[in-house]
């Protein structure tokens, strides 16, 4: 059987990171794929940086690993980018200077953050404001421009996920390993919950009957990130990461 562990979305929570990390070595897995969006926000960014510089990951840049470095050019960029920005040294910044938006692995398997096309489009939900739908068949066949790879994962909204399409393709998002809640103007205004503070990821698995995934969802020390979020003046990431509510 094949095993691959697939994360996203850590966002600079290195205490998550660290949990799932634990959960995957005691489940014997060694091939580890995180989709991007690894830094910004208020927590740990630099240390997160490390430790997947040091993890042996492929990892790929997000929409916020390019707006990190769009920063770094011109000095323009939403809160939590700009405080992830200032938190990296020469080694971190070369290292997401490396950092591909989209990978294949294997002929069968394409990585990417958002959708094949664009690192800030929703694969498998339709923004709709203040919330989201899942997105139809349509939608879906849209944005995978032709892609037609056996297997796409995909991260970017924060919904683990998965979805089987009429032409057999499995797509799937691992969730957010390190944020459960999210507000976000683009298209529109709109908020995202997952309802509970646990980090996520997930497992592909392949064996006679073809690819599967497994959605987990971890217990980690998550009261700790908040207080951090708090200490940082950002309120609305203390309660994100003590809920998976945007609010009470």
């Amino acid at each position: 059987m094949t095993r691959i562990a697939v994360v996203s979305d850590i966002h600079g929570n290195l205490a998550a990171l660290e949990a799932v990390a634990a959960d995957i070595r005691g489940r014997g897995i060694t091939r580890v794929f995180n989709l991007g969006d690894s830094l910004s926000g208020p927590l740990l960014p630099r240390e997160t940086a490390r430790f997947l510089m040091d993890s042996g990951w492929l990892s790929l840049a997000g929409n916020h690993e390019r707006q990190i470095l769009e920063l770094l050019r011109d000095g323009r960029g939403a809160e939590s980018d700009r405080y992830a920005a200032s938190q990296l040294g020469s080694a971190e910044r070369d290292w997401l200077r490396s950092l591909a938006p989209c990978v294949r692995v294997d002929d069968e398997l394409l990585l990417c953050h958002g959708t094949p096309r664009s690192d800030c489009e929703h694969l498998l939900e339709t923004v709709v404001g203040p919330g989201t739908r899942w997105a139809s068949g349509d939608e879906i066949a849209e944005r995978l421009a032709g892609e037609r790879a056996p297997v796409i994962a995909c991260g970017h909204t924060h919904v683990p996920r998965e979805v089987r399409t009429p032409a057999g393709q499995l797509l799937f998002n691992p969730g957010s390993v390190g944020l459960q809640a999210y507000r976000d103007d683009h298209p529109v205004p709109y908020e995202v919950e997952n309802g509970s503070p646990d980090a996520r990821y997930a497992i592909l698995e392949k064996d006679r009957r073809g690819w599967q995934v497994v959605h987990i969802a971890l217990p980690y020390d998550h009261e700790a990130m908040a207080r951090l979020a708090r200490e940082r003046g950002r309120p609305e990431w203390e309660q994100a990461l003590l809920t998976g509510h945007v609010t009470a």
